[in-house]
């Protein structure tokens, strides 16, 4: 036995045992932190990593991100890429011409016909930039000229799981460090009460495609790189809160107690994993009194209520998520990630994205307002989009006010601001038929290298040895989009 456990102590490399023994650690439950002072003369997991936690590798124009993934993945023709060609051909079979053999999904691929289908919704040109934008968003047509509209996205994925992994950690397959958790390894907290990466979910009522905890999982990154999922329930945050009959004195003398067990259990084990059980417990009780405060939108200026619409009053919806996702980043969480499930529009798609769209319009555009007028928007990057796009073909029968579409990784849109991204700009086209690119093509790994290049980080030097391996989140693509930052 006393073998076994001197050979696990020397297969523990230096900058693993260092980084769960000096920083401050938060469970799996509980996601990240980094205590202050980490990186006080140690150099520590330089030589391996290629950095230094916690130092990015050159001045960031983006101190933080705030990610509102729009999950089931949104038609781009009914949001952002205007195309009147569809229109005009409404009911005509997609050109073989344009399809070219085309991967199609097991949904439609049986098709005899692909008629064409142009958007229920209306177009139009807003801001200095022209923009076109649906009928549907409004509030977002009105902030247009903050925005960068990137209609030239596209990824390999065509179904809604390996798509949505994809977009979240750089690979199709499971397992892999979340582009928060990359984040929160790179960079750590601002703030030594919360996480680094926090995580808020939401549905509308269309059709949605279910999320789940490996998206934002630390996955071979050390546990304090894990997303802390908040619930819209009396208790934000599963196991924070003391239990009936301990007051907060109790919980820190118990604390106390638990931490010397521990320290001793390490000391004779050399686990860095019993580190990370005491960080647990002193990460939870600094939460007690952080949360509530963050949860608390009473002290929220009638004007901000006004801003972001009566649903951010409501637990758990998108808009009450936008405003608790200024509140947590502007007290330093580093990645905010909003999930907002019912985009997987097959079928009735006028009617169900219309009310998709309420959901999130007005408080999508508010956030921005919000940061810009609390002159956080330049260094807060926002981005807003789903895993693919949608064809341009009609999914089952069609009629005017009622089709569907499907799954279409060829070409869609997202939209980005604040951050060092340049604003009122439209990067990349699509073909007439909206079908595929044929400008500025922008891959998800393109994608994920320019977010870290605006948080101040090569890409390509922001890795970590697992396995005989070095990984980084764009794996060994990916090309930072320069004509996109300002």
């Amino acid at each position: 036995m006393e073998k076994e456990i001197l050979e696990y102590g020397l297969n523990i490399n230096r900058r693993k045992f260092l980084s769960r023994l000096s920083i401050g650690l938060g469970s799996a439950a509980l996601g990240s932190l980094l205590i202050p002072g980490l990186f006080d003369g140690t150099g520590a997991g330089e030589e391996e990593a290629g950095f230094i936690p916690g130092i990015p590798h050159f001045a960031p124009k983006a101190k933080r991100v705030i990610y509102l993934f729009q999950n089931g993945a949104p038609s781009q023709l009914e949001t952002f890429d205007y195309k009147p060609t569809l229109i005009k051909m409404m009911g005509q079979d997609l050109p073989e011409s344009v399809r070219n053999g085309q991967r199609l999904t097991g949904m439609t691929s049986a098709q005899k016909s692909f008629p064409l289908v142009g958007s229920y919704y209306k177009f139009n040109q807003y801001g200095q930039s022209g923009a076109w934008v649906s009928e549907v968003f409004p509030h977002m047509a009105n902030i247009v000229d903050d925005l960068c509209i990137i209609r030239s996205m596209h990824t390999e994925a065509i179904n809604h799981d390996p798509a949505l992994t994809f977009f979240q950690t750089g690979a199709q397959q499971g397992n892999r460090p979340s582009m928060g958790s990359w984040v929160s390894y790179g960079l750590g907290t601002e703030n030594k009460n919360l996480p680094a990466f926090c995580v808020l979910l939401s549905r509308g009522k269309g059709n949605g495609q279910g999320v789940y905890s490996k998206l934002w999982s630390n996955g071979f990154l050390d546990s304090i790189h894990q997303g802390v999922q908040f619930s819209s329930g009396e208790n934000p945050i599963l196991y924070l809160q003391d239990p009936d009959g301990m007051d907060r004195t109790s919980r820190r003398k118990m604390l106390d107690k638990v931490a010397a067990l521990n320290e001793m259990e390490l000391k004779e084990y050399g686990d860095p994993e019993i580190a990370t059980r005491i960080q647990q417990y002193e990460m939870a009780y600094r939460m007690q009194t952080a949360v509530p405060e963050i949860m608390d939108v009473s002290k929220e200026s009638d004007d901000i209520i006004k801003l972001y619409g009566p649903e951010c009053l409501v637990p758990g919806t998108y808009a009450a998520n936008c405003l608790l996702a200024r509140k947590l980043s502007e007290n330093g969480v580093r990645f905010v990630q909003l999930y907002h499930q019912g985009w997987d529009q097959h079928g009735n798609l006028p009617n169900e994205m219309r009310g998709q769209a309420k959901d999130v319009d007005q408080p999508s555009a508010a956030l921005i307002t919000d940061l810009k007028q609390r002159g956080l928007l330049d260094e807060t990057l926002v981005i807003w989009g789903g895993e693919f796009g949608r064809t341009n073909y009609c999914q089952g029968k069609m009629s005017v006010e009622n089709y569907g579409r499907d799954h279409h990784p060829r070409c869609f849109s997202i939209w980005m601001a604040g951050g060092g991204i340049k604003p009122g700009m439209v990067y990349g086209e699509t073909d007439e038929f909206g079908y595929n690119i044929v400008k500025d093509p922008v891959h998800i790994n393109d994608f994920h290298a320019t977010i870290l290049n605006q948080l101040g980080f090569d890409h390509e030097r922001l890795t970590y040895r697992f396995q005989g391996r070095r990984y980084r989140l764009t794996d060994v693509s990916g090309h930072v989009v320069r004509d996109i930052i300002a």
